[in-house]
């Protein structure tokens, strides 16, 4: 159920001020540390970012998809670390458990999930797992009254402070995504290690790490929806995840846009500012064409999947535009502010660097590309 539009006007606008006026700042520390200061953590738990997606009945905002991209586009205009702090509790992490929860499960874990108390990730990812996410090879055999979880989790989002993880685990010998299951498993059980965070490209500040479970025992009681209903679980997820994600793209192309126009207006070479220069603006131009594209394309998606239609290919499709949409603003970005665009002190090769990993995770471009084809093909046209 949607918000009432003032409130969700005056969410938008506190998130608006938030990310320009307190976030912001703090993109130039949070790449030096690559780390966000605990007393930021604590200020978007208070805002309720950490449960923007999960109900009111166990704390959280219940947005709707419509109302949540666009949380995520104000989001957008900022380092991305700063969204995934908390990204994985709002999206794979936590949708899991929201979407095939026991009412006992979500009891337990949702209302601190949505408070921030504690983390989450979701674990699918494997050294020899990617793409192919069928091919899970973690195994969970069944023991009694608990699962004997044994295998290692590649590139996991927040890892390194997450108390829970959704974890997809093979639990049969059918071939494909028919033998995985899905299961929550708390950091503290015996067995579970994390690895060191890996040194990444850009996105500093957002952590990733191996998870390695050792004969956990993991309570039959924590298993999400039925055995070998995992996969389906798991991609269920990554379709709303990749709409969170579009909107995010959206939204730092837009940030992208705006200090382009800035400096481009400041910037002056023949005797007049670059941005009266028409090849310049023909870059703004496309930057400018090719957001709104993606921008409408997303919330149009969002709100048919509000309204219950099936939007696999719409959200693959967003997916896939959005992110190679903003590739292309941050490379035309770094081409506008010239040698400006090279150096760190103006945060555009930041940026750029940050981008990139858009085209990649919750599905890479490959990936989407194939999805759009396939459900263009079943849908006839």
């Amino acid at each position: 159920m949607a918000l009432d539009p003032e409130v969700f006007e005056t969410l938008i606008d506190t998130i608006r001020r938030f990310v320009g006026e307190r976030l912001r700042p703090l993109e130039g520390e949070v790449e030096a540390a690559d780390a966000i200061p605990a007393a930021v953590i604590d200020e978007m738990k208070a805002l309720g970012l950490f449960g923007l997606s999960i109900s009111e009945e166990y704390g959280g905002l219940g947005l709707t998809m419509f109302e949540e991209c666009k949380v995520a586009i104000e989001l957008g205009r900022t380092t991305p670390a700063f969204r995934s702090s908390f990204g994985t509790n709002v999206g794979i992490g936590s949708q899991g458990l929201v979407m095939a929860g026991t009412p006992e499960q979500k009891a337990e874990w949702l209302p601190r999930i949505a408070s921030g108390e504690i983390v989450t990730s979701f674990a699918l990812t494997e050294p020899d797992v990617g793409s192919d996410s069928g091919a899970v090879k973690t195994r969970a055999v069944r023991d009694r009254d608990v699962y004997r979880l044994s295998g290692t989790k590649r590139f996991i989002t927040n890892a390194d402070k997450a108390e829970l993880f959704t974890v997809m685990a093979r639990t049969g010998d059918e071939p494909g995504g028919r033998g995985v299951s899905a299961f929550l498993v708390p950091r503290d059980l015996p067995g579970v290690s994390i690895g060191e965070p890996e040194k990444k490209m850009g996105q500093k500040g957002a952590r990733v790490a191996d998870v390695v479970f050792d004969d956990t025992p993991v309570p039959a009681a924590n298993r999400l929806g039925a055995e070998g209903e995992g996969f389906r679980i798991a991609m269920q997820v990554l379709d709303r995840g990749r709409l969170h994600i579009s909107a995010v793209c959206v939204g730092v192309a837009e940030r992208l846009i705006a200090d382009c126009v800035a400096y481009a207006s400041e910037r002056k070479q023949f005797g007049k500012p670059i941005a009266e220069h028409q090849l310049i603006q023909a870059m703004l131009a496309d930057c400018k064409t090719e957001a709104l594209a993606a921008k409408a394309l997303v919330l149009e998606t969002a709100a048919a999947k509000d309204a219950g239609q099936n939007t696999t290919m719409e959200a693959a499709a967003a997916k896939y535009f959005a992110s190679e949409m903003v590739g292309r603003v941050a490379d035309r970005a770094v081409q506008i502010f010239g040698g400006a665009g090279y150096i760190a002190d103006y945060g555009i090769e930041r940026l750029y660097r940050d981008v990139r990993l858009f085209r990649i995770y919750e599905g890479t471009s490959q990936i989407q590309q194939l999805i759009i084809a396939r459900e263009t093909l079943k849908r006839g046209g």
